[in-house]
């Protein structure tokens, strides 16, 4: 095993690899406060990437409602109470990771899902966590003790994989170029490995292939600067893809490092667990502190309070006008005079919204013609 540095994590920690980081990392961030489940983006995905023989339970794209809902079952319950006491001091995870906690046989703490465990893709849809409502209550103040909300998940393309580091025929590799996992169908032979390794159970075992799969981060549409399909074609427009760089070499104009690294509003899901994932969700503020802390580690609730004031800063307002705004990939963004503007990696205005929408006024009746006006346009 090596000594690597995970920042999520504020520490080293071994892997059973040396560091290697790509030229640059594709990443996602949602915000978990606009997304309403439509499943929208999982259907997208699912057309395009996942609709042959051996592929009908494959969701690489998936919505599950949280606490109770997963895909393949308690896939997160399971992976916590194998890897153990879980604690943070000082802004550092004092616990062990899947790879430190591991017995020497194995390269990761894991449990393998059974046929049963993937066969109920939307389990725990809308349950609701805490009291029971009586008729009539109103909820008035957040965080309330009733609350779930929705999490949409696909491959994290890990800075530090599980899946690659439990292969044994070295099948899956990381692109040097942007940092997406994939799975190499000519080596692969389907030992499963990957699909045990993987604490968020996004590789997945084709028994008509008799190989893995997983989520390929729409690398055909990224390579020519679009952003992934369950991103351009989610309705909330609560998702951006872009490029993220390590803090020690964040910049400001990149949207991803903005809300990462600047606002710190955007959080990896389950840091403990040791992968440096790459997907990150600005957590929802109606839900409990104590389950978010778990999942998004002590950061959580500063990230909240920060996310509740971002009404009174232009420039993070501007930024989140600007995600759903554009299927082109913003390496760059900038907002001035009431307009936030994206930018293409050369430099090139790509999109511009206003930050706040004009409003308009219409008079119920039209003097002119003499017409009273309705819901027309």
């Amino acid at each position: 095993m090596s000594k690597v540095k995970n920042w999520h994590l504020g520490r080293e920690m071994e892997y059973a690899y040396e560091e290697s980081r790509p030229k640059r990392q594709w990443a996602i961030v949602f915000d978990l406060n606009k997304c309403i489940a439509c499943q929208t983006c999982s259907l997208a995905c699912k057309t395009t990437w996942t609709s042959g023989k051996g592929q009908e339970y494959m969701f690489w794209n998936n919505v599950e409602t949280k606490p109770y809902g997963s895909y393949p079952l308690a896939w997160d319950v399971r992976v916590l109470e194998k890897l153990g006491p879980q604690t943070w001091a000082g802004g550092k995870y004092q616990g062990k990771t899947i790879f430190e906690g591991a017995v020497p046989s194995e390269r990761a703490v894991h449990f393998a899902p059974t046929d049963e465990d993937w066969m109920y893709p939307n389990v725990g849809e809308d349950d609701c966590a805490g009291s029971v409502p009586n008729a009539g209550d109103h909820i008035g103040e957040l965080p309330h003790d009733r609350w779930f909300f929705y999490l949409p998940r696909t491959c994290a393309h890990c800075t530090y994989p599980a899946c690659l580091a439990a292969c044994p025929r070295k099948a899956i590799y990381k692109r040097e170029e942007d940092g997406i996992v994939l799975i190499d169908q000519s080596r692969c032979k389907g030992y499963g490995e990957c699909v045990r390794a993987c604490p968020y159970k996004k590789s997945m075992y084709n028994p008509h292939t008799r190989t893995s799969e997983k989520c390929v981060g729409c690398y055909p549409a990224v390579e020519q600067g679009v952003q992934p399909q369950c991103v351009v074609n989610c309705i909330g427009k609560i998702r951006v893809m872009g490029f993220i760089n390590p803090p020690w070499k964040a910049r400001a104009d990149n949207p991803i490092d903005y809300l990462v690294h600047k606002k710190q509003i955007a959080l990896p899901y389950y840091p403990q667990l040791g992968l440096e994932p790459n997907i990150y969700y600005i957590p929802p503020v109606h839900a409990d502190p104590a389950y978010l802390r778990q999942m998004f580690g002590p950061q959580v609730d500063g990230a909240v309070e920060r996310y509740k004031t971002l009404h009174k800063d232009p420039v993070a307002a501007g930024l989140l006008t600007l995600i759903g705004s554009t299927d082109r990939i913003m390496h760059g963004f900038r907002v001035a005079n009431g307009v936030a503007r994206g930018f293409d990696e050369a430099g090139q205005e790509i999109v511009d919204v206003p930050v706040t929408e004009p409003i308009i006024e219409r008079p119920a009746v039209d003097e002119k013609t003499g017409v009273v006006h309705y819901n027309t346009p």
